[in-house]
């Protein structure tokens, strides 16, 4: 509640849908009572009149009937009233009524009543005048210094000014340049009107100069030449205001500030009678209505002034002296003096709110009381001294920085999903491969604690699932209403999602209008995707995984699944999805592991995460509390890498795709410049095939969009089979090193970085810089490269990189350093020691941002990691050969992982290869365009000579990796220049037998 505000003395609503305006409310003597108290008149848009004539403290119902004095139905709108001396011959006061079409004059008067109903008020017609011409404002006045009486002056819609004195039509004058009629006053210190016209300025007229201008009946057409006699009608003078005018108001209180007021849309403009401005305030808000009321001092004046910001100020010209608050945007303000209170403000609202106000404060009476001084007690501040250390000290561990909710929500989402497949099938596709493609119904429940509007509910699922209808418009609920919506799920594509989740959002606003959202999430059946089928016996791909708990019959836990199958005994099980790939799950009858194989590694995830599932709940009801999962064998990187390399082709593959249609649009709008040029031209020269040239850019132009198009839905199931191998990769990960449900989080985080690709942002880039981050950060070796990465500030732009080889590098020594028990924390700097002299670097300023360069320190670093890697995990020759010859054994899948980790190695020598290349190819840029054919030359006879050197480079490579390991054991970094040199010849001669 605001200090300041408009007091309330008396109020009253009038009527229910009624209309007002800034001209429906005038102040005044009405009924000639003799007192000088003023009584309140209000015309509303439904042609009701009412004069009021307010008392104090009395607001009620009975206090408005007491307080009103007359109520009358009139025919026609009230755009205006006034209170003047409008009867010739009588000094007495009237009321003025405007009409659409007429002006009526009333005499109002009361008659003491004899008995306790009080005093009786009636309204007479004295004369009305019926209008030519719909009339907008009127103003008054003593027109020419006729004293004793006043006359009138309307203005019309369509610009003519018509004069009245009293019951007789005087003339009427069109106002020249006339488009839309603005507000009217009269300046009875010069004996002129104002008004401000379409174009935005103010203009003054003499009633000398508009009584001998031309006659306005004598022309039809203000635009015609004259053809009568008299003046061609002009301004006096003229202001430019550059805005339009809410009001007009000329103040005669004081003869000695001769202020003319003009309250515009954005200003407050004061001018002299001359035309010469005194002042102009620039207002801060959108204003409403101004009464200038008062004149203080000499030379100023103050004034009331409304907003739509629910205040009315007071200003003494431009100084704001007060400032009220008002439970409404007010359209009209007067002053007024009644019996108990003189100078009380006025006030009107658009929809018939009548308040009579003074300004005043609402102090506060409370008063602090005086505390007793009384001895500290040490022991009790030592305690909740600890106390509030324990609360901040959790605060600062678990870094959170999300609003916590409230007790209780004003909606509550219930999600259930049918627990049968829909009969009749509500999916688009009919069927996948000759498999029918099924569909789910989800029944949410929306149950509302309060009153509830414009509530909307939108569902998202992962793609390629689809559901029949995304969002859904809520009827305006009341408290404890509910709605129900439903909907169903099916499968749209012709891959498996990478996630059987949904997410439900219903965004509303409060009851005071705060807008917010709240979410919730179902989970859809496996059945959805997969049918069940026979097992397959050879697959390409196989994971392991091991339990602590006896065998379990897989029939018992995929129940939907188990009543097709073949195999009775329940220590197999197959999945077919629909698009194509089969998983089958392989139970031991003697040991506690599960084996799950496919020729499809990414449609393995939805499987596993489905048998993982199924394990804690099936354990969770028998009361297993110790149960167990884990992963033995080593990660399957090279099949993960295999999907990264397949979605990072497809994303060249679209860049090259976009670039080649900017190249061939350019060339098309080229040609159709040429063609233009021709035809326009009077003489036509010959076209020179141009047409055709033509034709053939437009169909590359579409094959080129065709193939795009393509290119584009490729790259969106590539990677949703991405995320699906991500998915998979990061369980495994988990099951391997038993990480908790926060590491796995931060791992998931990490490595599934988007929900969709851009062009603008991609998966391999914002995966580098967030594993990059990890590896730097809480997986780094010592607390000083540690500090010294979070005193860096900035980094690269993320853009498409050259290749994967980078990427593949930091997720291998990812998993290395979590194998060797690195801890994943987002909290991890606040965990080290910092020493000082990092402490000094991580200073503002201190450090520059460490640019990462291929071939530089660190990559150094990142590749004999690498190398220990592969090389502890690599088998002997005798191992591999075994393991091909034994194909049916579990182990073939991480044998031909640990056979193939010798990629990482290459593509790092092939990094530090390319970064030697671009240092010399800057220096030789010059000689590059004679060179080429000579390089190419020596290119095709290093193809023919590539078979007998394979052997030389064989022995040679045999010679480097013992040299390697001699260097190592003797600890020697420093590698002299010939071994470097021999190495990059080597590397130089497979390159250019490859072509």
């Amino acid at each position: 509640m605001s200090l300041f505000k408009a007091r309330d003395w008396w109020s009253a609503a009038l009527g229910e849908g009624e209309e007002f305006d800034q001209g429906c409310l005038c102040v005044g003597d009405v009924d000639n009572s003799g007192t000088g108290h003023d009584k309140i008149v209000v015309g509303s848009y439904m042609g009701m009149l009412r004069i009021f004539s307010p008392h104090a403290n009395k607001s009620s119902e009975t206090g408005i009937a007491d307080a009103q004095l007359l109520e009358v139905q009139l025919q026609n709108a009230i755009i205006q009233v006034e209170v003047g001396k409008f009867v010739s011959c009588s000094e007495l006061l009237h009321l003025a009524v405007l009409h659409p079409r007429k002006l009526s004059v009333y005499s109002v008067s009361g008659t003491a009543g004899n008995v306790e109903h009080g005093d009786q008020y009636q309204m007479k017609l004295v004369y009305e005048h019926n209008l030519q011409r719909t009339a907008c404002n009127m103003t008054y006045g003593t027109f020419g210094g006729v004293t004793g009486h006043h006359s009138l002056c309307i203005q019309s819609m369509d610009g003519m000014l018509m004069f009245f004195e009293q019951d007789s039509y005087s003339f009427g004058r069109f106002l020249p340049g006339f488009l839309l009629p603005g507000p009217l006053a009269y300046n009875s210190r010069t004996d002129s009107f104002l008004t401000v016209s379409s174009a935005r300025q103010l203009e003054s007229y003499k009633y000398e100069t508009l009584a001998v201008a031309t006659e306005a009946e004598s022309r039809q057409d203000p635009d015609l030449p004259l053809k009568t006699g008299g003046k061609r009608l002009m301004p006096d003078w003229t202001f430019v205001l550059g805005e339009q005018a809410l009001d007009l108001c000329v103040p005669s209180f004081s003869h000695s500030s001769s202020s003319i007021f003009i309250l515009g849309e954005r200003n407050l403009y004061c001018l002299r009678d001359n035309g010469q401005i005194r002042f102009m305030k620039k207002l801060e808000f959108n204003p409403s209505c101004f009464l200038p009321y008062a004149s203080v001092t000499d030379g100023t004046t103050n004034l009331l002034l409304g907003n739509h910001t629910n205040m009315l100020l007071v200003y003494q010209d431009v100084t704001l002296k007060w400032a009220a608050q008002l439970s409404f945007v007010p359209v009209a303000v007067r002053v007024a003096n009644f019996p108990e209170l003189k100078g009380a403000v006025v006030t009107l609202t658009a929809d018939g709110h009548l308040l009579c106000s003074y300004m005043g404060t609402d102090p506060s009476f409370f008063s602090t009381p005086k505390v007793d001084a009384r001895e500290a007690d040490y022991e009790q501040v030592d305690a909740e001294m600890k106390k509030l250390q324990k609360f901040i000290r959790e605060a600062t561990r678990t870094q959170d920085i999300l609003p916590k909710t409230d007790a209780e929500e004003d909606l509550s989402v219930a999600t259930t999903v049918s627990s049968s497949i829909d009969s009749p099938s509500q999916a688009l596709i009919q069927d996948i491969d000759g498999l029918p493609v099924p569909s789910v119904t989800i029944q949410v429940t929306v149950k509302a604690s309060c009153v509830v509007q414009s509530s909307k509910l939108t569902i998202g699922v992962q793609p390629p699932l689809a559901v029949t209808q995304d969002q859904f418009v809520l009827e305006p609920m009341g408290v404890g209403s509910s709605t129900v919506v439903a909907f169903s799920a099916f499968l749209n594509g012709r891959y498996p999602p990478a996630d059987l989740t949904g997410d439900i959002t219903v965004s509303y606003s409060s009851p005071t209008g705060v807008p917010r959202v709240l979410q919730s999430r179902f989970s859809l059946p496996l059945a959805l995707v997969c049918v069940p089928s026979s097992p397959a016996k050879t697959t390409n791909f196989k994971i392991t995984v091991d339990t602590n708990q006896p065998p379990v019959d897989l029939s018992s836990i995929f129940r939907e699944f188990s009543a097709k199958s073949e195999d009775k005994d329940g220590n197999s099980l197959a999945f077919q999805f629909l698009s194509g790939a089969k998983v089958t799950v392989l139970a031991s009858k003697t040991s506690q592991r599960y084996r799950i194989q496919s020729d499809s590694f990414e449609d393995m995830w939805l499987v596993v995460k489905e048998l993982v599932q199924r394990f804690d709940q099936h354990f969770s009801k028998m009361g297993v509390k110790d149960f167990k999962k884990s992963f033995s064998g080593p990660l399957p990187l090279q099949e993960y890498f295999l999907s990264v390399d397949h979605h990072f082709q497809l994303r060249v593959s679209a860049q090259q795709y976009q670039d080649l249609l900017s190249e061939r649009a350019v060339q098309f709008r080229a040609i159709q410049r040429r063609l233009l040029t021709r035809f326009k031209d009077k003489t036509p020269a010959p076209l020179q095939n141009l047409d055709t040239l033509l034709d053939a850019t437009y169909s590359q132009v579409m094959a080129l969009a065709e193939a795009a198009e393509e290119n584009r839905a490729l790259l969106e199931e590539a990677f949703v089979r991405l995320r699906s191998a991500t998915h998979l990769l990061v369980l495994l990960l988990s099951l391997w090193q038993g990480l908790t449900p926060d590491q796995t989080a931060i791992l998931e985080a990490t490595l599934l970085p988007l929900l969709q690709d851009t062009p603008q942002l991609g998966w391999e880039e914002s995966c580098d810089a967030a594993v990059s981050h990890l590896l730097r950060s809480c997986l780094s070796r010592s607390p000083k490269d540690q500090a010294t990465s979070l005193a860096q500030t900035g980094g690269p732009v993320l853009g498409l990189p050259r290749d994967t080889a980078r990427l593949k590098k930091h997720i291998t020594l990812l998993c290395d350093r979590i194998s060797k028990g690195g801890r994943l924390t987002l909290a991890s700097e606040a965990n080290v020691q910092v020493p000082a002299q990092v402490q000094n670097l991580a200073a503002p300023g201190g450090v520059e941002p460490i640019a990462e360069v291929t071939g530089d320190g660190e990559d150094m670093e990142f590749q004999q990691e690498v190398i220990k890697y592969i090389k502890k995990k690599q088998p002997s020759k005798k191992v591999k050969k075994e393991k091909k010859e034994s194909s049916r054994e579990p182990s073939e899948a991480t044998v031909k992982e640990e056979g193939g980790g010798e990629e990482p190695v290459k593509e790092a020598k092939k990094e530090k290869k390319e970064s030697s290349k671009e240092k010399k190819e800057s220096k030789k840029d010059s000689s590059k365009e004679a060179k080429e054919p000579k390089e190419e030359a020596k290119k095709e006879s290093k193809k023919e000579s590539s078979s007998s050197k394979e052997k030389k480079e064989k022995k040679e490579k045999d010679k480097e990796k013992e040299g390697k390991e001699a260097s190592k054991e003797s600890g020697d970094k420093k590698v002299s220049r010939k071994s470097s040199v021999k190495v990059k010849e080597k590397k130089k001669e497979p390159e250019a037998a490859e072509g």
